[in-house]
């Protein structure tokens, strides 16, 4: 592992942590991101009073970008199975969603791919006006990986969930919260300041009460573990073909991965490069 952490965790008080990610200038997620969240939860998962941890990017711009097209496969592939018996990046999505504190996303920025998976392993999307999610990969002939087919067929529709990802387009954050993906969109300026009045509000009621309550809520609305192997093993399949690289190929040409090049766009873009 990397001696960068990408995860700086502020812990606030006993019962509530602030961990604000960063990783390059737009903030991809590597190898290094999946071994160092999982060692964070299970941080988390060792902590006897957290009780709610917020999620906040260090870049404006970017909450989470998306996966590292030009990460090592041959390590991804090497991963050592996470305590669930899947992939260690599997492994952090479904840990993360159960851990017993609540987690919160406050997303300013964009959080495509990878990282739209992330937030919606977290319980509670708060989103900045300026915020973009989306799940590109189809555009890029691959199949999401971290199952937000499962999750987004849950939370916003099976016809919705077919629009965001079969039409592997950009969602502003108005449009994000009209559909359920995330919960609110707060004015310019108020996002932090909400998002910290709310953590702090839950921070201070009886930790047993909020984490049994959360159980309950995810036990009526159940995502089996094996949907996210399921998944991971079709992006693996699907992902990097070779017909598919001129696709790939042109998005780097246009400043794939650059914070000044086709990532403040990357809807319009990958539409483009049919």
């Amino acid at each position: 592992m990397t001696d960068a952490q990408q995860f700086h965790v502020n812990e606030v008080s006993p019962s509530y942590w602030k961990v604000t990610f960063s990783n390059g200038p737009i903030n991809l997620i590597d190898v290094d991101t999946i071994e160092q969240l999982a060692a964070l939860v299970d941080r988390i998962e060792q902590a006897p009073d957290l009780t709610v941890v917020v999620f906040q990017s260090a870049n404006p711009d970017f909450f989470m970008a998306h996966f590292d097209f030009l990460a090592d496969g041959a390590r991804v592939a090497a991963m050592k199975p996470g305590p669930t018996g899947l992939h260690p990046y599997s492994d952090n999505l479904i840990r993360l969603s159960k851990v017993p504190a609540v987690t919160i996303s406050a997303i300013k920025g964009r959080a495509r791919g990878a990282g739209s998976e992330f937030t919606l392993a977290t319980d509670i999307r708060f989103a900045g006006p300026q915020a973009i999610l989306g799940q590109f990969e189809v555009g890029v002939g691959a199949v999401p990986g971290g199952n937000p087919t499962g999750r987004l067929g849950r939370l916003v529709g099976r016809g919705r969930a077919m629009e965001i990802l079969l039409g592997a387009d950009d969602f502003p954050a108005e449009l994000a919260a009209e559909y359920g993906y995330v919960n609110r969109v707060l004015p310019e300026g108020e996002l932090d300041d909400f998002v910290d009045a709310f953590a702090r509000r839950i921070a201070g009621f009886d930790k047993v009460a909020v984490a049994e309550t959360k159980a309950l809520i995810d036990a009526s609305t159940p995502i089996p573990d094996e949907e996210f192997g399921s998944a991971l093993s079709v992006y693996f399949r699907t992902a990097g073909r070779p017909e598919n690289e001129p696709r790939v190929r042109r998005l780097f040409e246009l400043g794939l991965q650059k914070p000044d090049g086709i990532e403040l766009d990357l809807g319009k873009q990958v539409a483009a490069s049919n």
